[in-house]
């Protein structure tokens, strides 16, 4: 039998019943789940305790799920590494791990493209192939975590900011948290994983409710709706007073401040106008603004702003006291920005900067 089941699309009820249909005694599932989640297993041959019998009809009839790395980009601080991953049935998605000092953080994607349509970024340029499973979710975290167990590192980050939007693929994405934030598994604490989204405004009240630890970020970008509709196509459907009415809903049921993220963009959304809107908008809310200096991509003429606008910008939000970060770009010589390795690849572009770190595996 061709493989066709990915064990990471499988909760810990779903094993027991798959291995009890088979069986097997009840505990072999816990013992599957702490080969795929604890000892990061890539290959069924590593799961020493499973009899092999049971090794063989697993990889007769299932697959672990770890993507094939068909490019890897690395930049050249050494800081920054992405990979073009393949899933099984030949589609490919973005992953991207960013070494910090104190924190290893993997930026991984829910979607194949994205239907959104940002107007400066690669993915929403290539258009919309499919949603993700919660596994290949889950996967690229694994795929990361494997690359830093070599080394003797923990990943400690996740954030669903890579390719799509995790709200318009909701029971994936959530079921993907949980995964990771499984104290019987990856244990990953859920104040250490961020959802991104453009501001779907049916799915932050749906996440509202789930009871969640995690940090939601917003894609915001502009603070006029005028302005941001051009940038986010999606405030035609969501309009900045909805986006911020359920912003507040969202923070009355959540002690989690809620983050919102600027790309800045020269002469478009760095101007003092957008910064004055933009404190009128956060009035009222526990916050915290990632400022992000554009990363170009081919086919938007927009360019980042100049260290004189960034630094202008983020007065305006000192004076009024809301706190701020200017971010790296981190990896800008190898385009991390989402979607534009991909973009390559699908162009037939080989990637320059092909490299592995030492000790890691694809």
């Amino acid at each position: 039998m061709n493989p066709t089941n990915q064990l990471t699309d499988y909760d810990l009820p779903t094993l027991h019943s798959l291995l009890e249909d088979w069986g097997e005694p009840p505990y072999r599932a816990r013992q599957l789940w702490q080969w795929l989640y604890i000892h990061l297993a890539d290959d069924f041959d590593q799961m020493t305790n499973l009899p092999r019998p049971l090794r063989e009809r697993l990889a007769a009839e299932t697959i672990v799920g770890v993507p094939e790395v068909i490019a890897t980009q690395v930049s050249s601080d050494g800081q920054t590494r992405k990979d073009l991953l393949r899933l099984a049935d030949g589609e490919t998605i973005e992953a991207v791990l960013m070494r910090y000092e104190r924190r290893y953080t993997a930026c991984i994607s829910v979607q194949v493209g994205c239907p959104i349509g940002c107007v400066f970024c690669a993915t929403g340029q290539a258009g919309f192939r499919r949603n993700l499973s919660a596994g290949e979710i889950v996967a690229q975290a694994l795929h990361f975590a494997r690359i830093l167990r070599v080394e003797g590192k923990r990943l400690t980050n996740v954030v669903l900011m890579g390719m799509g939007e995790p709200l318009l693929n909701y029971d994936s994405s959530l079921v993907a948290v949980r995964r990771l934030a499984d104290p019987a598994g990856f244990s990953l604490g859920q104040r250490h994983i961020t959802l991104s989204t453009v501001g779907i405004v049916p799915g932050i009240d749906r996440l509202a409710e789930e009871g969640l630890q995690i940090t939601l970020a917003i894609s915001l970008h502009a603070a006029t709706d005028d302005l941001r509709e051009r940038l986010v196509p999606v405030n035609r459907h969501y309009p900045l007073d909805e986006l911020f009415a359920a912003c507040h809903r969202y923070s009355a049921r959540n002690t989690r401040r809620i983050s919102f993220e600027w790309a800045l963009i020269a002469g478009v959304n760095d101007t003092h106008r957008q910064a004055e809107a933009l404190v009128a908008r956060l009035a009222g809310l526990q916050t915290h603004v990632n400022l992000i200096p554009l990363n170009p991509t081919p086919a938007y003429e927009g360019r980042p702003s100049s260290y004189e606008a960034i630094a202008a910008f983020a007065a305006v939000l000192e004076r009024h006291r809301i706190p701020y970060t200017v971010r790296l770009r981190r990896g800008s010589d190898i385009q991390a920005g989402c979607g534009q390795l991909r973009h390559r690849a699908r162009a037939g572009i080989r990637a320059g900067t092909e490299a592995r770190p030492n000790g890691g595996r694809s």
